[in-house]
C-alpha cells in the first residue's frame, strides 16, 4: 500500500531531489524570500515547516537533526577570528534559524511560511511564485539606532 508517499518528484532522483530542496530551504533562512516555480516551493514548503519546527524545539539533538537534514557545514578554509564571526552572523544558516527565525514563531504552532503566485515564465509557461516567511524574522540583536534610543528614553524617564 502507498499510503503517505505522495512526494513532488519534480522530474529527479531522490538524493538531487533531496539535495535541491535541502538548498532552497537554506536560501529561504538566509535570505527570508525566494523565487521559484510553484511546484519546488510547494515542495520546499514543507521541508522548511519541519526544520523550523525542529528550530522550536531548540535541543541539540534537534539541532543534529537539522543540520543532517539541510546538508549544512562550516567554511571550507581556514579563516580568521573577524571571518569566522562574519561568517556565523550571515552565513551559518543552524545559527539563524535556532536563534533568530525559531523564537520569532513561537507561539505560533504552523505555518510559517507564504506562497505568493507570479506570472509564467516566458520561455516554458512554468508558474513562477514568492517562498517567504509569514512574519518578519528580525536578527537576535538590535540595531544600533534602536539601543541608543532606548538609552535616551531610559534617561529621560528618570
Amino acid at each position: 500500500m502507498r499510503h503517505l508517499k505522495r512526494t513532488a518528484k519534480l522530474g529527479r532522483q531522490f538524493e538531487h531531489r533531496n539535495a535541491m530542496l535541502s538548498n532552497m530551504v537554506c536560501s529561504l533562512i538566509k535570505h527570508k524570500r525566494i523565487t521559484t516555480t510553484l511546484a519546488k516551493a510547494k515542495a520546499a514548503r514543507s521541508v522548511a515547516e519541519k526544520i523550523v519546527t525542529l528550530g522550536k524545539k531548540g535541543t541539540l539533538q534537534a539541532r543534529r537533526l537539522a543540520s543532517a537534514k539541510l546538508h549544512t557545514h562550516g567554511p571550507t578554509v581556514q579563516l580568521t577570528k573577524a571571518e569566522k564571526q562574519k561568517w556565523r552572523a550571515e552565513e551559518d544558516v543552524i545559527r539563524i534559524l535556532f536563534e533568530d527565525i525559531a523564537p520569532a514563531f513561537k507561539g505560533r504552532v504552523g505555518g510559517y511560511n507564504r506562497i505568493i503566485k507570479l506570472e509564467q515564465r516566458p520561455g516554458d509557461s512554468a508558474q513562477k511564485a514568492i517562498l517567504e516567511w509569514v512574519d518578519e524574522v528580525v536578527a537576535a540583536a538590535p540595531a544600533p539606532e534602536a539601543k541608543a534610543e532606548g538609552k535616551k528614553e531610559a534617561a529621560a524617564a528618570k
